[in-house]
């Protein structure tokens, strides 16, 4: 594995990183936080302009055809900058794209992923369910019962990201009562504004620029067309698609964490007490040196998994490994963070509480890291522990 980005991929990179240091302001992203629910169509417009919600859709469809290290560079680009603004601009690949591309029929193909390509669709992932999140096999009530040349589609689903803005909602499902769970389940494309379909958004303390909410199903006719690979086989298929959302997932942590640091060592750099600069004290060189270690472990071990998939290699482990990484960094960042800047970090004009408040997110979503442990430990081929 080479460390080293190409010439093309640091032109990526680069680009991104002008256009949210343009873009992307301290205000605007403040302004962001406090007033929206979703990022405003004009931003996401000037997003669309660079190709950013097509990068990984094939040219043929009217993508850029790029793999996971270019996407991973561009979420790292825009995460440090607003997480928020990365899980808008990135769920229409990893939640509409992605599965599309393993799961669907050259007719869904045909219809969707221009769109998504192009900005003109919005998609949510409708997993978790009010009875349980990580728990998606046992928690799992929501049936879509076929109908002639419709599924009927009835339940809830609980913390649904952009659901409140999404044309679309990849969706899993019940189509086999009697089966064991994993042998009978479904994921299906359900339009957002199909009759039946309620959305209600959920108020959280952080990342307020992408809304979550519930989502309720009331006899949704739902065509069989728009079922993504093959009835009852749901479970297996869709599993292999969510890796590179825990590969975006994990980024958006370390843009936080990155942004955290950030913020932390110039305020160490310009604050004064006791006649000179605080970051001339040990205890806070100590806080900002373990926060770049965690920052540097996480973002090789991220594009690590980056390459593996880019190659076609396994890499389930490793993103499990990822996620809980950039998750620790992003803690610590902002909870360092928040000690070194002291009373000004607990006050709303500055960025910090910010970052501390959309940290937290993370831990648990889309999976918790304590899951994400469980599913790592049973690799090395210990019994499961749930």
């Amino acid at each position: 594995m080479d460390l080293d980005f190409t010439p093309e991929q640091e032109m990526i990179r680069d680009t991104y990183r002008r256009f949210c240091d343009k873009e992307l302001t301290p205000e605007y992203v403040r302004w962001v936080d406090e007033n929206c629910n979703f990022l405003p169509e004009d931003m996401l417009g000037k997003f669309a302009a660079l190709g950013t919600q097509g990068l990984t859709v094939p040219e043929e469809y009217g993508g850029q055809g790029l793999g996971m290290i270019e996407f991973s560079i561009v979420l790292e680009e825009i995460s440090k900058k607003s997480v928020a603004a990365a899980f808008c601009v990135g769920g229409g690949l990893a939640f509409g794209a992605r599965p599309i591309l393993d799961l669907g029929t050259p007719l869904l193909r045909e219809r969707h992923l221009p769109r998504i390509a192009g900005g003109e669709e919005k998609w949510s992932l409708a997993m978790s369910e009010p009875g349980g999140g990580t728990d998606i096999l046992g928690a799992i009530r929501t049936t879509a019962v076929r109908k002639g040349d419709r599924y009927v589609v009835n339940g809830s689903k609980q913390w649904i990201t952009a659901a409140h803005v999404a044309d679309y909602m990849t969706t899993v499902v019940i189509t086999d009562p009697a089966a064991p769970r994993k042998k009978g389940l479904s994921a299906l494309i359900i339009d957002a504004r199909a009759p039946g379909v309620t959305v209600k958004p959920i108020p959280k303390l952080g990342i307020h620029g992408c809304g979550t909410n519930a989502v309720f199903f009331d006899d949704v006719a739902v065509p069989v067309e728009n079922l993504l690979g093959t009835e009852n086989n749901g479970w297996y298929q869709l599993l292999n698609t969510l890796n590179p959302e825990r590969i975006a997932t994990s980024m958006f942590s370390l843009g936080l964490a990155q942004a955290a640091f950030d913020y932390a060592l110039a305020y160490a750099k310009e604050r004064h007490a006791f006649g000179r600069p605080i970051g001339a004290f040990q205890i806070l060189q100590h806080y900002l040196a373990d926060i770049a270690i965690e920052i540097q472990l996480s973002r090789n071990l991220i594009y690590r998994c980056a390459w593996l998939a880019d190659n076609g290699r396994p890499y389930n482990v490793e993103v499990a490994m990822a996620k809980i990484a950039a998750c620790r960094a992003s803690e610590l960042a902002a909870r360092h963070g928040m000690e070194i800047l002291g009373g000004y970090g607990f006050a709303m004009e500055y960025d910090m509480q910010r970052h501390f408040r959309d940290y937290k997110q993370m831990m648990f979503s889309p999976i918790s890291d304590e899951m994400a442990k469980n599913y790592i430990a049973e690799s090395f081929g210990l019994p499961r522990s749930f």
